[in-house]
């Protein structure tokens, strides 16, 4: 293993025992220890999850399947902007999966790889984000957009593209 490598474990770990040190390293206390742990870290690295395992006293299998139970928890890091599209009953009624067709193919992306390259997009496909009226539903971002069609989808991409590009440059 590399030394960076190992030294990025290493900082993981130290801030794995900051949260159990949080949590008394409770067993009980597992779910808000992931939570925490994927606040912190964007998501949960299988090693975490095992070190979380090993400091819990607990099968690494029952770490794993509470991380995977949980609709919350994601195991793979997720791109700088997240773009969840409702296929719930209206969403789907309403068209849904062509917006997520779209999304897919300007982004270069597919149901195996639901981040792009560069780590600025997440596209997610979800049960139910809790606003049928507004099907279909496409939130950004925590920002919820309402009757979006495939080509709005597209726009707000590229839109955010845009800011992103404004924003290197001031930085720069």
């Amino acid at each position: 293993m590399c030394v960076s490598c190992t030294n990025q474990t290493s900082e993981r770990h130290d801030i794995a025992d900051r949260i159990l040190t949080r949590f008394n390293y409770s067993d009980s206390k597992l779910v808000p220890i992931l939570q925490t742990l994927q606040d912190k870290f964007g998501y949960l690295p299988r090693d975490l999850m095992a070190y979380v395992a090993s400091a819990l006293r607990l099968p690494p299998a029952r770490v794993y399947g509470v991380a995977t139970f949980y609709a919350h928890f994601s195991l793979h890091p997720k791109g700088k902007h997240v773009l969840k599209l409702c296929d719930g009953t209206a969403c789907h009624v309403k068209a849904s999966i062509p917006i997520l067709h779209a999304l897919e193919a300007h982004l270069n992306l597919s149901t195996d790889q639901t981040t792009t390259d560069d780590g600025l997009f997440t596209v997610e496909k979800v049960s139910c984000l809790g606003a049928c009226g507004l099907a279909p539903v496409l939130v950004i971002d925590e920002q919820v957009h309402g009757q979006v069609t495939p080509e709005m989808a597209v726009q707000f991409v590229e839109d955010i593209k845009e800011q992103e590009a404004l924003t290197e440059e001031v930085c720069a």
